[in-house]
Parts: structure tokens; sequence; C-alpha cells
């Protein structure tokens, strides 16, 4: 005789989105595998899939309505793994070993900013008033966008064969600038934030068909690209959540 309960069915749908986020995460891991054996481009490009599959896993979980708390808790677990923990291995390895002091430290900020990021999220999720979230903002640098920003250097040494984007003493302040910007409070543009006017939705749609053939076609510079324009709207994000603020000021 069973102890247990018997067991509930579970349908398939439910079971997709934690699926595609165990593939990230399995991704993510192979990335530092990569990463050991020095493979650089694989070890960049496997966190980058990483990326967008993770950026799929919630979308799916939304049209299939198939959210819950284990895959809420199993995205966040894949993230830290995935976007903090491999990069700072990865970009470790890379160069900031070289390092005579404090190489090993910098990459340990890394992860542990990107685990003290998705802590500080999963801690307010509960939360009912959370203004920047209300505006559709994100508060710092998504982990995914900060582990493909701390590799910006990567590009930067494969695209010009520059050895000065190799060196710890470029790869080390930049590390910890991406560091900060993750657990910082500085407003980042998310999806619910962008607005567009609909006689640009073609050309928008032309342009992220073009960034998709740009990365498999010329994946370094593609990516260079992404970076720039992220580190490039940054002021233009902080500038509209001041004016959404002053808004909000005026209302009340």
């Amino acid at each position: 005789m069973s102890n247990g309960a018997p067991g509930r069915i579970v349908p398939l749908r439910a079971i997709a989105p934690n699926a595609v986020t165990a593939l990230a995460l399995c991704v993510g891991l192979t990335g530092i595998r990569y990463g050991i054996g020095q493979e650089w481009e694989k070890a960049v490009l496997a966190i980058v899939v990483a990326g967008i599959l993770d950026g799929i896993d919630g979308r799916v979980a939304r049209l299939l309505k198939a959210q819950t708390k284990f895959g809420a808790e199993l995205d966040s677990l894949s993230d830290n793994i995935a976007f903090g923990t491999a990069p700072a291995l990865i970009l470790f390895l890379w160069s900031l070993k070289d390092a005579p002091k404090f190489g090993w430290t910098v990459s340990l900020a890394l992860a542990v900013c990107c685990a003290l990021r998705l802590a500080r999220y999963n801690a307010r999720i509960d939360t009912q008033v959370q203004p920047l979230k209300a505006a559709g903002y994100n508060t710092g640098v998504p982990a995914p966008v900060g582990a493909g920003l701390a590799f910006l250097p990567i590009y930067l040494r494969i695209i010009t064969g520059n050895e000065l984007f190799h060196d710890w003493r470029v790869v080390m302040p930049w590390t910890l600038f991406i560091a900060a910007l993750m657990i910082s409070n500085v407003p980042t543009f998310s999806w619910g934030s962008l607005r567009i006017r609909r006689g640009w939705r073609i050309p928008l749609i032309a342009l992220i068909a073009i960034l998709g053939a740009g990365l498999l076609n010329e994946p370094w510079i593609t990516l260079l690209a992404i970076s720039a324009l992220y580190l490039v709207m940054l002021p233009f994000s902080i500038a509209g959540y001041a004016r959404v603020r002053r808004q909000r000021a005026g209302a009340a």
C-alpha cells in the first residue's frame, strides 16, 4: 500500500517552460566547460544562447498559462548559475587569472552581485508598491544583460585582435562596473516601458530580423552593437523615469 497521496496528472504545457529553463541552465554550465578548454568563442556563445532561452521561458509560461512558484524558483537558480557563476569563471580563466592580486575577488564580485540582484528581485516579487516596476522599468541591469555586457572586452578582442582588451587592467574595472550596475537602483528600460509609434512597427520587425541574421553571420560585431546600444540607452532610461516621477508628483 502506498503511504503517499495519489499523484496528480500534470499537463504537458506546465512542464514546457521549466524544460526551457533547465536547458538554459545546461547551456550556461556548458559555457564553463568551454572556458576550461579555452574555447572562448564557444564559451561566450553558450552564455548568449542561455540568455535567449531565458527570454523565452517566461513568455512560454505566460502564453501557456503555466506560471508556477516552482518555475520562478528554478528560473532564479538557473539565472544565478548561467549569468553569474558562468561569466565570472569565464572572465577569470580568460583574463583575470593574470592579475597579480584581486583577479579572483573581482570574478567573485560579478557572481555575488548577480546573486544579490536575483535575491532582491525575489524578495520584492510580492511587494505591492514597486514604483520602477509599475512604470515599466527594471531596477538595475538584468542578469542576462549584465552577463552579455561583461563580455564586451572579449567581443572587442575577437573583432580587433588587440591584446589591450585581453589585459586584466582593462577587464578588471569593466567587470566591477557591470557588477555595480547589476545591483544598482538605476532605472533601465524593460519591454513594458518601451513604446513605439504604429508606423514604426514594420521597421522594428525588420530591425529585429536583421539583428537575428547578424547574430548568425557576424555574431561578435552584432553583440558589440547590441551592447553599445544598451549602454547608450541608459541615460535615456534614467531621464525617462525621472519624467515619469515628475508626472506622478504633479498628479499627486
